[in-house]
C-alpha cells in the first residue's frame, strides 16, 4: 500500500470509529499509531504514543486550559453570570426586545470569564431564558438569543479553543487574543442588530420592559463589579503585560474562589463541582489533543497533507471561494461535532492549505472559530440548540432553530466581511506587536 492510499485508509478508518462513538482522540491516536507502524515499525510508534502525549503534557500554553476551565466554573458557582444579566438588563432590558439584547451582551461578558461556549450557553440557560419567558417574550427569540450567546464563550477572549488552536499549530496566544478582540465586539453588535430587526418585524414576541428608576440602574450597574473587575484584570493584565497568560489564568481562578467563597456559595459540594467539571472538560481535551498529535504526525509522514495542498492548488479557482468552501464544510462538521473535534479532526488537513495560499494563521485561527461557534446552531445537531432542549423539554426542536435563523444570517455576514477584510482581524495585534 502506497502512503497516499494509506493516509486515505487512515483517515476513513477515523471517522468509521468516531461514527461508532470510540472517544475521537482515542480513534485519531489508535489510526495515527497503528498508520505510522506500517511506515517505520511497531517500535518507533509505540515510542511515538509515548513522546507525543510527553510533550503535550509539557506544554505551557495547554496548561493554561485546566485554569481558565477552572475559573469558568467558579464564576458560574459564585453568581458572576446571574450579576453581568442583572447589570445588562438594568441598561438595556427596558427597550423592546431588551431582554433578548441583555443575554447578547451578557454572554460575551461571562465569555471573557468562561472560555466555553457549552458552559456560556447552559448558564444563561438557566439564567435568562426563563426570565424572558416569564416576561412574555416568544419562546423562538428568548431561545434563539440564549443559544447565539453561547457562541459568544468562544469567540470572546480567553477562549479555551483558541488556546488549543494555538497549541496545534504553534502560534501565539496572546496574539490570537488580540487579533479576537475587534471580531468579538462585531459579533456582539451584529446579534444585537439580529434582535432589532427581528423585533421591528414582529413586534408581539418581545415586549417593551419596564422602565428601572435610576437608583435601581445605578444598583445594577454596581453589583457588576465582581465579572467586570475579573475580566479587567485578566484581559487587562494579559495585553497590558502585567501577566503572561498563564499567570493571568491563575489570577483569575484565584479572584473567581474568593468571589464565590464570600459570597457564601462556595459549599464543599459546589467546589468539588467545579472542580469535577473543569477536570472531566480538561481531560477530555487533553486526550483529544494527543490524539490529534498523533494523527497529524502520520498525515505528515504519508505526505497526505502535501498531496492535498498540491490538488487544491492545482484547481482553477481563486484561493477566497477555497476559503468559503472550507467554512461550508466547517458549518457541516459543526452541526454533528462539538468544537474540539471539529478543530482537531480537520486541522491537520486545513491549516498547509492556508498557509499554502499565503493567509495569516492568526487570521485564520479567528475564522475558524467563528465558523465552528455558527455550527454550534446549525441543524440537525447543533450541540447549543441540542444543549437547550435537554434543558427545557417544553421546547421544540423546530422552534429553538427558528429562533437562531436571524443569527445565523448575522454570522454569514460577519463572516463574509473578516474574510473579505482580514486587515480587521490583524490591525490590532500589528498596532500592538
Amino acid at each position: 500500500m502506497d502512503l497516499l492510499t494509506l493516509a486515505l485508509v487512515g483517515t476513513a478508518v477515523m471517522l468509521v470509529l468516531i461514527a461508532l462513538h470510540v472517544p475521537i482522540g482515542v480513534a485519531m491516536a489508535l489510526c495515527g499509531m497503528v498508520g505510522f507502524a506500517q511506515i517505520a515499525g511497531w517500535g518507533p510508534a509505540m515510542s511515538l504514543m509515548a513522546s507525543e502525549p510527553a510533550a503535550t503534557m509539557s506544554n505551557l500554553d495547554l496548561a493554561v486550559v485546566p485554569l481558565f476551565m477552572l475559573m469558568g466554573s467558579l464564576a458560574t458557582v459564585g453568581g458572576l453570570a446571574t450579576d453581568i444579566y442583572d447589570m445588562a438588563s438594568k441598561l438595556v432590558g427596558r427597550s423592546r426586545g431588551g431582554l433578548a439584547t441583555t443575554t447578547i451582551i451578557a454572554s460575551g461578558g461571562f465569555g471573557a470569564v468562561c472560555g466555553s461556549g457549552v458552559a456560556t450557553t447552559a448558564t444563561f440557560g438557566r439564567v435568562a431564558l426563563p426570565e424572558m419567558r416569564s416576561r412574555g417574550y416568544a419562546a423562538d427569540i428568548a431561545a434563539g438569543s440564549v443559544a447565539a450567546g453561547g457562541t459568544l464563550g468562544i469567540i470572546v477572549p480567553p477562549s479555551s479553543i483558541m488556546i488549543l488552536y494555538c497549541v496545534l499549530t504553534e502560534e501565539s496566544v496572546l496574539t490570537l487574543f488580540t487579533a479576537s478582540i475587534i471580531p468579538a465586539v462585531l459579533a456582539v453588535v451584529s446579534y444585537v442588530i439580529a434582535i432589532r430587526i427581528t423585533v421591528w418585524f414582529r413586534l408581539d414576541i418581545a415586549p417593551r420592559g419596564e422602565p428601572a428608576p435610576l437608583l435601581d440602574r445605578m444598583h445594577g450597574i454596581v453589583s457588576g463589579w465582581r465579572p467586570l473587575l475579573l475580566a479587567i484584570t485578566v484581559l487587562g493584565g494579559i495585553y497590558s503585560g502585567i501577566f503572561t497568560v498563564n499567570e493571568a489564568a491563575a489570577v483569575g481562578v484565584l479572584l473567581a474562589f474568593l468571589f464565590a467563597f464570600f459570597r457564601g456559595a462556595l459549599t464543599v459540594r459546589n467546589f468539588l463541582g467545579a472542580l469535577a467539571e473543569a477536570s472531566a472538560s480538561t481531560a477530555m481535551i487533553y486526550i483529544m489533543v494527543f490524539g490529534a498529535t498523533i494523527f497529524s504526525y502520520f498525515i505528515a509522514v504519508t505526505g497526505g497533507a502535501s498531496y492535498l495542498v498540491e490538488v487544491i492548488g492545482g484547481l482553477d479557482i481563486s484561493p477566497t471561494l477555497i476559503i468559503f468552501l472550507f467554512i461550508v464544510v466547517y458549518i457541516f462538521l459543526g452541526a454533528f461535532f462539538d468544537e474540539v473535534a471539529s478543530l482537531v479532526i480537520t486541522l491537520p488537513f486545513v491549516l498547509p492549505v492556508i498557509i499554502h495560499f499565503g493567509y495569516d494563521p492568526i487570521w485564520w485561527g479567528v475564522i475558524n472559530v467563528m465558523v465552528i461557534g455558527i455550527g454550534m446552531l446549525t441543524p440537525p445537531i447543533g450541540i447549543n440548540v441540542m444543549l437547550l432542549k435537554s434543558m427545557n423539554p417544553d421546547l421544540k426542536l423546530g422552534t429553538i432553530y427558528r429562533g437562531v435563523m436571524p443569527f445565523i444570517v448575522a454570522d454569514l455576514v460577519r463572516l463574509t466581511i473578516l474574510v473579505l477584510f482580514p486587515a480587521l482581524t490583524l490591525w490590532l495585534p500589528a498596532v500592538l506587536r
